[in-house]
């Protein structure tokens, strides 16, 4: 076995393996860019080794480095988690001649299968249906045009060395592909070093099912179930759950079965996830097998009790899987959320900033046995930048059955608290609550687009929360005035007492409301029904946790000038706590209304310009591309929202903006 490895890669994925080898006895060895000198992986590890300047293909992309990182500490193998140098077979080569292990598959699969065109080639070499599409080289813009005309749209253009969402577009039209294509190049270039693009039919209304195979270096080959990833933006990730609600057992079989005859086919082993959509008929295709451990591999973790991190470091050593396939057994449920520094109430744009208040709820069983994880690598105080995926945390709830397990997760998002950038817990929390979501049966693909066709704007609320915010807005507001009474020297003297009677004032409403009762437990009168409530908040904590009726509703609490920002079950809520006189003028005063910015272009995101279409003097339509900002590694195209002329150019390709930066001014 193995006394050192080395872990090529940061965040989560690098904590996540740093644990596993110290169950294991294993030394770790972290390496960390600029932006990460601080960062939790570098602290967790027995040494961290510094290999470059903040963006990727300045440090975590230099196999160089890393080679010689291992070399300067006698790591003897080296963990590439996801992402960066994990599918790369160059790297794999170059480890091998050095003399060092690779945590992972050998180089002539990851080269059959990393890349998506000759994985199709393979894969129906071996047998496998996939979904049809063209396969070869595509020399432009116009032939890609041909290319998806012969297909017929709608089609899918994506990098052939792709992954994560990143450097995919799906085409309606030949106006979209004509548009797409180099935009899908460059975002192919600028994240694997590779601008090959290959075109798929795109099949609607899928479910995108995927399944865990794990081999060794004795030809042993198992399947370890399907995870279901059906809930996705951008083709992102979103929610992912073991097993699928949808599939059968006579289907989990089958696409097991044809999961394990490809990875033999390309001499597989260590783990790896062959993805398969579905259709409604529960026909399914290969669509690309990724070669490396997954993002949402705890899910799989969860339902079966093994650790396929500690499995991928015994097999990289030469021993044999101590598991056969009969010995599979999945178990409950478990759900997987992806907690992303990104606004979901302005079109999911990337969020970086300082993590000032980072909380999350308490890992392990809860006392009806159901387990909450938390995988992250950011710690309170961190830095959420622009170099890197805005991932914050993987959030993990199991429980027997997938209610229980929804029921877990929602409260787990609920008792998440984050300050100092926006996040998509609301968002999150939101899809556990949705009705579709919780019946199973119909969650494809399209869910969020065919569900929030505007855009996201908070999860309903039911009338069991409206009385819970009203009531956590009259017992914080109880609790603070108490505390600002303790304070010597006021003009009002000693014995102030705070008064019953007071208004809660929500969007579009005022409620009066009746306190009395002290800290654990209060008496509240709202809407003329009597309520009793069990709650022990106390001032400056970040969330009040209270009873009301037999529900817990856990709420996270934040302060701009005299109103609270009310957080819980999926919306944010804007409220004040008023006197009944201060009440009655407020409705007197006049709403302030937004200055209108309707004549300028502003950057939605902090992020880098990587052109401008239009000039000064130019004439735009409705729906015209005007420029193109990069953030996160993500392209994002800023179109026009009406007919209007260009009055004044104030970026340029390479600038650096921030939010609400102005790109142009129209007349």
């Amino acid at each position: 076995m193995f006394k050192k490895i080395l872990i090529a890669n940061r965040g989560e994925i690098a904590c996540r393996v740093i644990r596993s080898a110290r169950a294991m006895g294993i030394s770790t060895v972290a390496v960390y860019s600029d932006a990460d000198a601080g960062a939790l992986h570098v602290e967790m590890a027995d040494e961290a080794v510094h290999i470059g300047a903040a963006p990727a293909a300045e440090s975590y992309l230099q196999a160089d480095r890393i080679i010689a990182a291992c070399k300067a500490t006698g790591a003897e193998a080296v963990h590439p988690g996801y992402g960066f140098l994990s599918e790369r077979a160059s790297f794999v080569e170059a480890l091998t001649a050095a003399g060092i292990a690779f945590i992972g598959p050998p180089a002539a699969a990851i080269a059959a299968m990393g890349d998506k065109i000759e994985s199709k080639r393979r894969a129906k070499a071996a047998g496998v249906s996939v979904v049809p599409g063209f396969v070869g080289e595509i020399n432009g813009t116009n032939h890609a045009v041909e290319i998806a005309s012969g297909i017929g749209y709608p089609v899918m253009m994506k990098a052939s060395a792709g992954g994560g969402g990143k450097g995919m577009r799906l085409a309606w039209s030949e106006a979209d592909v004509r548009e797409g294509f180099d935009s899908v190049r460059r975002e192919a270039l600028a994240s694997f070093g590779d601008d090959r693009v290959f075109i798929e039919k795109f099949v609607e209304q899928p479910r995108h099912i995927e399944i865990q195979v794990l081999g060794d270096q004795h030809g042993n080959i198992v399947y370890l179930g399907e995870r279901d990833c059906s809930i996705q933006r951008r083709h992102q990730k979103v929610v992912e759950e073991a097993p699928s609600p949808f599939v059968t057992p006579e289907m989990r079989r089958a696409m097991g079965e044809q999961a394990v005859a490809l990875a033999r086919n390309v001499g597989y082993f260590s783990a790896g996830t062959v993805e398969f959509i579905a259709g409604a008929d529960r026909s399914f295709y290969f669509l690309e097998m990724n070669t490396r451990l997954q993002v949402e591999h705890p899910v799989t973790e969860c339902i079966t009790g093994l650790d396929l991190v500690e499995l991928m470091i015994l097999v990289a050593a030469g021993e044999a899987l101590p598991c056969t396939q009969a010995d599979i057994e999945l178990r409950g449920h478990a759900i997987e959320t992806r907690v992303y520094a990104e606004d979901p109430y302005r079109g999911f744009l990337p969020s970086i900033g300082r993590l000032s208040t980072c909380q999350p709820p308490e890992a392990g069983a809860d006392e009806d046995g159901r387990l909450v994880r938390i995988d992250t690598g950011v710690t309170e105080g961190a830095e959420i930048s622009m170099f890197y995926d805005p991932m914050i945390a993987k959030l993990i709830t199991w429980g027997p059955n997938r209610e229980a397990a929804i029921a877990a997760h929602a409260r787990a998002l609920d008792r998440y608290a984050i300050l100092g950038i926006n996040h998509n817990i609301d968002f999150l929390s939101a899809i556990m609550q949705h009705p579709r979501f919780q019946a199973g049966a119909n969650v494809t693909t399209g869910f969020i687009a065919e569900e929030y066709p505007d855009g996201f704007h908070g999860a309903p609320v039911a009338a069991a929360t409206r009385t819970a915010l009203i009531a956590a807005a009259a017992i914080i507001h109880a609790r603070s005035t108490e505390r600002a009474q303790m304070i010597d020297g006021q003009l009002g003297g000693e014995g102030a007492t705070f008064p019953p009677e007071w208004v809660v004032e929500l969007p579009g409403e005022q409620v009066p409301v009746h306190i009395e009762g002290d800290a654990g437990h209060f008496d509240l009168r709202i809407d003329g029904e009597d309520h009793a409530v069990l709650c022990d908040w106390r001032v400056g904590e970040p969330a009040i946790e209270l009873m009301l009726a037999g529900d817990i509703f856990t709420i996270n609490i934040a302060r701009t000038g005299s109103f609270l920002s009310l957080t819980t079950r999926g919306a944010r809520h804007k409220c004040r706590v008023l006197t009944p006189r201060a009440a009655a003028l407020a409705r007197h005063m006049i709403p302030k209304v937004a200055p209108d910015m309707s004549r300028y272009l502003l950057c939605p995101m902090p992020g880098l310009v990587v052109s401008v279409a239009v000039n000064e003097g130019d004439k735009v339509e409705a729906g015209q591309p005007l420029a193109t900002v990069e953030a996160m590694k993500m392209e994002n195209i800023l179109r026009a929202e009406k007919a209007g002329t260009v009055a004044k150019v104030l970026a340029k390709a390479g600038d650096s903006l921030a939010v609400d930066a102005v790109i142009l001014e129209f007349a």
